[in-house]
């Protein structure tokens, strides 16, 4: 028996030997856990010093962390398959041309609406346009219609339309040779940004009025047929078309399938008196 109970004192020493070690340790744990702690503390409480004196530093140090964490969110989402993470751009929208068709006037939305239907293009877009030939038109005191009427007959209001010999964008301007009126604007890509090609294109129109002394042969001018004798029934086909806009804009009704070309011109009699010629013309 007092084999028994010496073996059974020796294993209680050692248990308790055993305990206070692993007290000892957990303590040393801690207090090292503690030490390193205080020390990054202190570590991050100094750069925060040194920096607050430095706005150029801290702003270096807040650009490299917020693109560490921006690339860290962007691997996270292209490995869930998300791969608009990685693209994303949430100041897009204010590049688009787009406008609200109900920020916009009776007569306005009224030739936006007929437009989208005519030329099967989205309504917002079009809003935009017909918004700004009306703010442009206003300016250069020129009908909005007519300038709306030439985007139809140029480019079917395809900003990203170019004809054989060069001419670009919705109003169809020769960028080449109209690119200094592009600077204001940033340079000659500007010719695909819808809003820009309409002001550069409606500043052209205005010129070729001015130098050609009316409507009609500045539409002649416009589509660079100044030194030709017809030209091709451009002039009658946009008139046409103003037309019908015109009549749009003061209410009527106009089915969006009316004809675009123009009724063939009266013969003009050879025999009759000269003032009668000038009047048919």
């Amino acid at each position: 028996m007092k084999a028994m109970d010496v073996l059974r004192e020796a294993q209680q020493a050692c248990g308790r030997s055993l305990a206070v070690v692993i007290r000892d340790v957990g303590h040393g744990m801690l207090e090292v856990g503690h030490n390193t702690l205080a020390v990054l503390g202190l570590a991050v409480v100094a750069v925060l010093v040194f920096t607050g004196g430095r706005a150029d530093l801290r702003h270096e140090i807040e650009a490299h962390a917020y693109a560490w964490l921006q690339t860290r969110h962007e691997e996270r989402e292209l490995a869930s398959g998300n791969v608009l993470a990685a693209v994303a751009e949430p100041e897009a929208i204010t590049r688009a041309t787009a406008t609200d068709p109900k920020g916009l006037t009776r007569q306005q939305a009224a030739v936006a609406q007929w437009i989208s239907r005519r030329y099967k293009v989205a309504p917002e877009p079009i809003s935009a346009l017909v918004q700004e030939a009306w703010a442009i038109g206003q300016r250069a005191g020129l009908d909005p219609t007519l300038i709306l009427a030439i985007m139809a007959i140029e480019s079917s209001f395809n900003p990203f339309a170019q004809s054989p010999v060069g001419a670009q964008g919705l109003m169809q301007v020769m960028t080449r040779v109209h690119d200094d009126k592009y600077e204001a604007f940033g340079g000659t890509h500007a010719a695909f940004d819808p809003i820009s090609n309409l002001r550069v294109g409606v500043q052209v129109l205005k010129e070729c009025i001015q130098r050609a002394g009316s409507l009609q042969e500045g539409l002649k001018y416009y589509v660079g047929a100044a030194l030709h004798e017809t030209d091709g029934g451009y002039a009658a086909r946009v008139m046409l078309e103003q037309g019908y806009l015109r009549r749009v804009a003061d209410g009527q009704g106009v089915p969006v399938t009316a004809s675009s070309t123009p009724p063939p011109a009266p013969a003009v009699d050879t025999a009759a008196p000269a003032e009668q010629v000038a009047l048919l013309r």
